[in-house]
């Protein structure tokens, strides 16, 4: 494994990393009903890391299928892909790349970048966990990293709800994004 001291981190040498698909899970979390949380994740994705000479400079892109959703509920899924949340026939894809790296401590970073859904950018701050490095069985150099965030859906087009009698709304307007993955080594 080609890696360097950084900060007290054991990090990789520079170079790109592509995104591990068998490795990582792309998942998200929003309130149902006011009162428990559904889950689900995207199945197809691709993307890349490039560590810098400089670890603050690296940069990631990540793009998502909108079609791969999937909360285990096939009308839910059907639903979520259809106009009234991600419109997959029309917005096929949503994006995320990196602006900068706004802050470090430890194995902690914040990344500022630039998320689009249904053509909406808009800026998002990650949490960042560094998990380490290390090498695969088969010689493949990898990096492990948690991520998360959380983002008002509204803010990207996806207003759709129905009130409660009780009071409040069918779905929540926050989504917590959570990501857990590895990065394998291209160059």
């Amino acid at each position: 494994m080609s890696t360097r001291a950084w900060e007290g981190l054991t990090i990789p040498t520079p170079g790109t990393f592509a995104i591990d698909v068998a490795h990582t899970r792309i998942g998200f979390v929003v309130k149902h009903l006011m009162v428990s949380k559904v889950r689900g994740h995207f199945d197809e994705f691709s993307g890349s890391i490039t560590i810098a000479e400089n670890p603050l400079d690296s940069t990631a892109e990540l793009t998502v299928k909108t079609a791969s959703i999937s909360t285990g509920v096939a009308d839910r899924d059907g639903h979520l892909r259809g106009d009234d949340f991600l419109s997959v026939d029309k917005y096929p894809e949503l994006t995320f790349r990196t602006s900068r790296i706004a802050s470090h401590s430890g194995d902690e970073l914040k990344v500022i970048g630039d998320l689009t859904v249904r053509d909406v950018t808009k800026e998002v701050e990650l949490t960042v966990e560094f998990n380490g490095t290390a090498t695969s069985p088969w010689g493949q150099e990898v990096f492990g990293f948690s991520i998360s965030t959380e983002i008002d859906r509204e803010e990207f087009g996806l207003t759709w709800n129905q009130s409660l009698e009780t009071g409040g709304v069918l779905v929540g307007k926050k989504v917590k994004i959570e990501i857990e993955g590895e990065g394998v080594r291209q160059a």
